[in-house]
């Protein structure tokens, strides 16, 4: 999932940042508007648990890996996809940055995937189902397992345009791993709402409160 430097041209590259820079700028504006002492310890507390999710990596072929995102929890707790971004955004940099997983010319199209993609499809698809359903759990799951699954194909076609991937293998490589992945990715998720939701429920969104009965 972590796109490596020289996977993407570079003038692609710049694309992918250009369009991560602008829904930054949002999270940006989320985090000054919503963020205050209170929700500080949770932002903080989410992106080290994202972060040691995402450093189990398992290798998917054709040179890239497949692992945990994190993206639907962070915009199911915190109640907004920009807060996925945000905290994606931190920990892509940080490992970038200090442990090179995952490139820093590429590091735009990384953000797209698992923090905008994984985000809006995560917080979306629990919302929507939350209202049909009514249940954490389904609602949960499935929002995870997309916001793990999606990205990984939005990688995929990105490498094909790249000219990295075929994009039939390169779909098949990536899209069957994340399936499986997204399944642990559902449970890691509805175990994490309903303890952040009972431990600290003043601080979760107020439809996941309600549901969780926290």
């Amino acid at each position: 999932m972590h796109i490596p430097d020289a996977f993407i041209p570079i003038p692609q590259g710049i694309v992918y940042w250009i369009i991560a820079l602008v829904f930054l700028a949002l999270a940006l504006k989320w985090a000054k508007d919503e963020m205050n002492e209170q929700k500080l310890p949770l932002v903080a507390v989410l992106a080290a648990g994202i972060f040691a999710l995402q450093s189990f990596n398992l290798p998917v072929s054709m040179g890239t890996s497949g692992h945990l995102v994190g993206g639907a929890l962070a915009a199911i707790v915190l109640g907004s996809p920009f807060a996925a971004i945000f905290i994606l955004a931190l920990v892509l940099i940080v490992q970038g940055v200090l442990f090179g997983d995952g490139g820093l010319t590429t590091m735009g199209a990384n953000i797209i995937n698992m923090g905008v993609i994984g985000g809006f499809v995560g917080f979306y698809t629990f919302k929507g189902l939350m209202r049909v359903t009514k249940s954490v759990p389904i609602a949960g799951f499935a929002a995870a397992w997309l916001a793990c699954a999606i990205p990984a194909l939005a990688a995929a076609v990105e490498m094909y345009l790249a000219g990295t991937f075929p994009l039939i293998e390169g779909l098949i490589a990536m899209g069957i791993y994340h399936a499986i992945i997204g399944v642990i990715e559902g449970f890691v998720t509805i175990a994490a709402i309903y303890l952040i939701s009972s431990a600290r429920p003043d601080l979760v969104d107020s439809d996941v409160k309600t549901a969780t009965g926290a």
